[in-house]
């Protein structure tokens, strides 16, 4: 019998596989899979906070107090443009090893201007200023090759732990 999982178990999965410890976000309506697949497993601790800017600011606080990447998970539209503010100043400081990954719309009424729940039109686009790499993912399946890949654009510095780089981001 082959496993079905949904996204947000590829989510968590490929950030337990990469050793993440700490998560930090606020859930809303599109990111509830990631929420219900942190709650089915203890490895993974959540951080919550009362506003996305706020979980981004932790991240990049957590990433750079301990040299392990920070993670951002929010939800989408405004929850996903809330969390551009602390990537911004990120670029005017060192940047730190952060990653934000957050939903999008449903992926067949992406682009089509139906006024979706939190539609942002090219929400992917918003961050390519700020992050090192912008990727929307449309398949499940797709998610752990490319939260694989914006870990491994956290470059190693010489104590084995990640040095500073800009925030990778994933949108599914």
């Amino acid at each position: 019998m082959v496993e079905i999982r949904t996204g947000g178990e590829w989510v968590v999965e490929v950030l337990r596989a990469e050793g993440v410890r700490h998560v930090f976000g606020l859930p809303g309506v599109h990111n509830l899979a990631i929420y219900d697949a942190l709650l089915r497993q203890h490895d993974i601790a959540h951080i919550l906070s009362r506003h996305e800017q706020g979980s981004g600011f932790m991240a990049d606080g957590y990433a750079r107090a301990s040299g392990r990447p920070g993670v951002v998970v929010v939800t989408t539209g405004p929850g996903a443009t809330n969390v551009l503010t602390p990537p911004r100043g990120i670029l005017r400081e060192p940047p730190s090893p952060s990653s934000c990954s957050c939903p999008d719309i449903p992926a067949t009424l992406i682009g089509k201007g139906l006024g979706a729940l939190h539609e942002v039109p090219n929400q992917i686009d918003c961050f390519k200023p700020v992050s090192r790499w912008a990727e929307t993912i449309s398949e499940g399946r797709d998610i752990p090759a490319a939260v694989e890949h914006a870990f491994h654009l956290f470059p190693h510095g010489a104590a084995g732990g990640p040095s500073r780089c800009r925030c990778p981001r994933i949108s599914w």
